[in-house]
């Protein structure tokens, strides 16, 4: 059995997450549809990230195993013909057979982008999150930076996180803007589920205090999402990229 890692890229908007779900349109499910067109037979793929619904992704990344003999960049081919256009495979490549896209990855890197003026835009309102009163991004940035480091993000977890465990080390985060977005980017060694929208979501309503960090650390020491600020929606939300 040959192992083929893929690189995925798509748009979430009109998709149930990533994880195959009944009566319910997913990035799974339509790669694993195009997949059994191409190879005439059944072949589950895995995932690095279950992204929840609406949620992009610029560099998921997927692995399945296959008998087929159909070389990598035909593989990209094959699947970029058959997929629908908001999922595109930017990367096939051959991978040991022990490869595991979920349990061998080190790190994630999330990026969540706000519209931040007076009025919404026609062409970003399916990708970014229109927030139109004014944001301190210094004052965001410093909120946001103190999560690096190893944490109980319990306060900042969704109800049905698979993540038994909810401690999870933030290798690095920072807020900035470039004109009228500003952007969240975190990457860490696990997230749990609607972790990184309840995050933003908490610095957004926190950014313009003076003590923003103090009553950050309070939420996190509550351990109680009730605590937390409200998630953010999820169409502002990307998977950037996958380290190995």
């Amino acid at each position: 059995m040959r192992n083929i890692k893929l690189t995925v890229e798509y748009d979430g908007t009109n998709y149930h997450g990533w994880q195959i779900q009944p009566n319910a349109i997913t990035i799974q499910a339509a790669i694993q549809d195009a997949l059994a067109k191409i190879t005439k037979t059944h072949t589950q793929i895995i995932g690095a990230g279950r992204t929840d619904t609406g949620v992009h992704a610029a560099g998921q990344v997927a692995n399945f195993h296959t008998r087929s003999q159909i070389p990598p960049i035909a593989f990209q081919k094959a699947l970029n013909a058959t997929l629908p256009r908001d999922i595109t495979i930017i990367d096939v490549e051959e991978v040991s057979p022990d490869f595991h896209a979920r349990f061998n990855a080190v790190s994630r890197t999330y990026r969540y982008t706000i519209l931040n003026r007076a009025y919404p835009s026609a062409l970003l309102r399916n990708n970014a999150y229109f927030f139109p009163k004014p944001i301190d991004v210094q004052g965001a940035d410093a909120i946001y930076r103190f999560l690096v480091g190893k944490w109980d993000f319990s306060s900042f977890q969704r109800s049905g996180s698979e993540r038994i465990n909810p401690i999870c080390e933030i290798y690095q985060c920072r807020c900035w803007q470039e004109q009228d977005l500003v952007y969240f980017e975190i990457e860490a060694d696990a997230f749990l589920r609607g972790m990184v929208r309840a995050i933003v979501g908490t610095v957004l309503k926190l950014h313009d205090r003076k003590d923003g960090i103090n009553r950050l650390r309070g939420v996190l020491d509550a351990r109680d999402r009730s605590t937390a600020g409200a998630s953010v929606p999820p169409h502002g939300l990307s998977l950037l990229c996958v380290k190995y």
